[in-house]
């Protein structure tokens, strides 16, 4: 067995022989039998009542399950026995160990040797706060590992010198493998409670949202019937400011109308409903009708071939890119243009030709930790106004279609999405 420390005492004779009166055996079987009895939902309250066990088991006063936390690179005990030690540990800030500082508990982790010593105090490769001032003389510490990997420590410590046999040491690795097992289903428990709930929360959210998708659109459907009378009483009567005002408002209802129907949409794709009817469409000339509405707010700029046909759903494409361009316009700087290109690439093998579409802007481009969740629904970024849709939606159009939709990652400012669509 490897460990290592300042040299234990023959018998190690304080606290050994009163563990010595137990044999290790009947320890480890009384404490394995405690440990499958923690009911385990969540991490922290199974590593403080495995904490406990050990503590009683060994007969010590101090007892932690350190974890480590990659994001701030330190040794954190979640765990602790139930001690007045272990509070003052924590009233000093050594339930928590940054790696960069050292010491013996975070030597263990980094090497998966144990340690085990009976005189802490003259060891100065133990950090200050346990020799001084916790005033440890006993300490012990072996790797956690959860699921096969080292991810912590299990330490023992007693302000008594020569607390603990090399038993007591094979006791302890033992049990923190135990240990590592109990946090595992922990760990498993506490995940799918998360997905459960956040599954709970999306399922509420759906409902909500088609439910209030359809009752705007019966009051959105009579507003438009209404604007249109007006407009067209005010052609007849030549009433030029009403005609401006009345065909401004009728895109603003277009628009609302469309915001609607991605709403609709979003739950007709999650149910696998959505309908797509293809027929040959010029995609230049497509695309050039959705810009004659949309440069009224922005400069863009089409880079295509005269003509372009593919076999695809015009309503939705045009959709998609209504989306794509739209989300580009909200993050451009002003007076800066949008680029719109349309090409044709050969695809994969066995996918003959496609059309390439481009969008790119020079907005301040995606956030990093926006990125795996990007075309997910409801994703929105840091000041958005908008529902996250925009993006779901074009890629599930273009997926439908049999094509792609992905985005060109960058270091620099702006973002480029590309989506392709079979050119047959």
């Amino acid at each position: 067995m490897d460990y290592v420390g300042i040299k234990l005492g023959s018998d190690s004779r304080t606290n050994a022989k009163a563990n010595a009166a137990e044999p290790i055996q009947q320890r480890l079987l009384s404490t394995l039998e405690q440990l499958l009895a923690i009911s385990g939902v969540a991490v922290k309250p199974t590593l403080d009542q495995a904490s406990d066990l050990v503590a009683k088991a060994l007969r010590v006063e101090q007892v932690d399950a350190f974890l480590y936390d990659p994001q701030v690179d330190t040794l954190v005990a979640l765990g602790s026995s139930n001690s007045e030690l272990s509070r003052l540990q924590r009233r000093l800030g050594m339930d928590r160990l940054p790696l960069s500082n050292g010491g013996r508990i975070v030597e263990v982790f980094q090497t998966g040797v144990s340690y085990c010593t009976g005189h802490a105090d003259q060891d100065q490769v133990v950090l200050p706060g346990f020799r001084k001032a916790m005033e440890i003389k006993s300490m012990a510490a072996v790797v956690l590992p959860v699921a096969g990997d080292r991810r912590g420590v299990v330490q023992v410590a007693s302000t008594r010198s020569e607390a603990f046999s090399r038993d007591d040491l094979s006791f302890l690795e033992a049990v923190a493998n135990w240990i590592g097992t109990v946090v595992h289903r922990a760990e498993l428990v506490e995940s799918i409670s998360k997905e459960a709930a956040e599954q709970a929360r999306r399922t509420t959210a759906e409902e909500l949202i088609t439910t209030l998708a359809h009752d705007l659109r019966n009051y959105v459907t009579p507003l438009k019937g209404r604007l249109g009378i007006v407009r067209s009483r005010a052609l007849r009567e030549q009433r030029e400011p009403d005609i401006r005002d009345t065909e401004a408002m009728l895109r603003t209802v277009d628009r609302l109308n469309g915001l609607i129907t991605d709403l609709l949409d979003t739950a007709r794709i999650e149910q696998g409903i959505v309908h797509i009817s293809p027929q040959v469409v010029d995609l230049v000339a497509l695309a050039e009708s959705v810009l004659e509405v949309l440069r009224s707010e922005s400069v863009i700029r089409l880079r295509a071939p005269d003509e372009l046909c593919i076999t695809a759903d015009p309503v939705r494409v045009r959709q998609a890119l209504e989306n794509l361009l739209a989300n580009a316009i909200k993050y451009s700087p002003s007076g800066v243009a949008v680029i719109l290109e349309i090409k044709t690439e050969e695809g994969e093998k066995e996918e003959g030709q496609r059309a390439a579409i481009s969008v790119r802007d020079e907005g301040p481009g995606i956030p990093s930790e926006l990125m795996p969740n990007l075309f997910t629904r409801f994703a929105t970024g840091l000041g958005s106004n908008g529902l996250g849709l925009g993006l779901y939606m074009a890629r599930s159009i273009a997926e439908a279609h049999g094509g792609t939709l992905t985005v060109e990652e960058t270091n620099t400012t702006g973002t480029t999405f590309k989506m392709t669509l079979p050119v047959h």
